[in-house]
């Protein structure tokens, strides 16, 4: 067995302490050859600090498309000819939504809004919306509504929204080239704001941006010194119309060999397919990545792409006798 992973194997399996970047980048370089034994140590990893459980998940869009900023990877962004235009959801679309998430046994929706961040109209929305919805739906409330004011964030938590997303997307290096309209410091703060609020902390990004191997591992490193509750994993879904329209899917064991790696640099972290796995990774390499140190999914479709049937993950859930979290486990 390769060096970092017999290191790996006392430092993470049995201590709990995660790779540092050169630890993570030995994994993202490690042969093919050694991929199996990677995603079975990040597996006995996910298996010992987090349990068997997988915690499924839901998103619905609540304001679509027409968003200021020039996320080079984002349909929804209006700066650019992708076909996505702006629609608001209705407050009965939103808890007919829900409904159906919690059918799947799902035990979290997360409402997400494309926008540089919040304005009133949205807060009051997102204050009737998640109203509506507690009183209807037993599921827990999450939100992504891009960067937040203190006072925004003190509202959420008022509401009871208890995780906000706000992915990062890449390495502080490299953000600049994907995202000009604002920084990746700005985003760090808002991380930071709803962290102090007490609400989990939901963090990723994407992979497949253009980033190298070494951008990839710095991103792993500054995720596991932020330590989100969650780190949702996107590979790139290239969108036409968008500045990344034309770069190429990531290579499956490329996305392999990176679950193996974040799973191994934050051992107790919820490791979250999100989009793109279809397409990168497709059923065989979905269920590899299960078995490799992914403990939650997004069942259903994403907010501009189609993803695998809800029901399709949780029979493959059951066929690998990985228990849906439970509800009650998460209050």
């Amino acid at each position: 067995m390769p060096e970092i992973l017999d290191q790996a194997r006392t430092q993470v399996l049995e201590n709990g302490v995660g790779l540092d970047e050169a630890g993570v980048l030995a994994v993202l370089n490690l042969p093919d050859e050694q991929l199996p034994a990677a995603l079975q140590l990040a597996h006995e990893v996910r298996m010992r600090w987090c349990g068997p459980e997988v915690e499924v998940e839901g998103i619905v869009s609540l304001k679509t498309g027409g968003c200021p900023e020039d996320c080079h990877f984002c349909s929804q962004s209006g700066l650019f000819t992708s076909p996505v235009r702006s629609v608001w959801l209705d407050i009965p679309s939103l808890v007919e939504a829900a409904k159906q998430t919690a059918a799947t046994g799902a035990t979290e929706f997360c409402i997400v809004a494309a926008v540089r961040g919040p304005d009133a109209r949205l807060m009051k929305q997102m204050r009737e919306g998640v109203a509506a919805i507690k009183a209807e739906v037993d599921i827990q409330v999450a939100a992504s509504l891009g960067m937040l004011s203190k006072e925004q964030v003190d509202e959420l938590v008022d509401m009871g929204v208890h995780r906000y997303n706000h992915n990062l997307e890449t390495c502080r290096s490299y953000f600049p080239n994907v995202v000009t309209t604002h920084s990746w410091e700005e985003r760090w703060e808002t991380l930071r704001m709803v962290r102090e609020s007490g609400m989990e902390v939901c963090c990723g990004g994407i992979l497949g941006l253009g980033e190298t191997v070494e951008q990839r591992a710095e991103f792993a490193a500054q995720l596991a010194e932020l330590d989100p509750h969650e780190v949702p994993l996107n590979f790139l879904n290239p969108r036409p119309g968008t500045p990344l329209g034309d770069r190429p899917v990531v290579e499956g064991k490329d996305a392999l060999r990176a679950i193996a790696a974040f799973r191994l640099a934050m051992p107790r972290t919820i490791l979250r397919y999100a989009g793109g796995r279809e397409i990168t990774l497709g059923d065989l390499g979905t269920r590899d990545g299960l078995l490799g140190g992914i403990n939650a999914v997004i069942v259903g479709n994403y907010l501009t792409t189609l993803g695998r049937p809800a029901t399709a993950d949780l029979e493959l859930l059951d066929d690998l006798k990985m228990p849906v979290k439970a509800l009650s486990a998460t209050l």
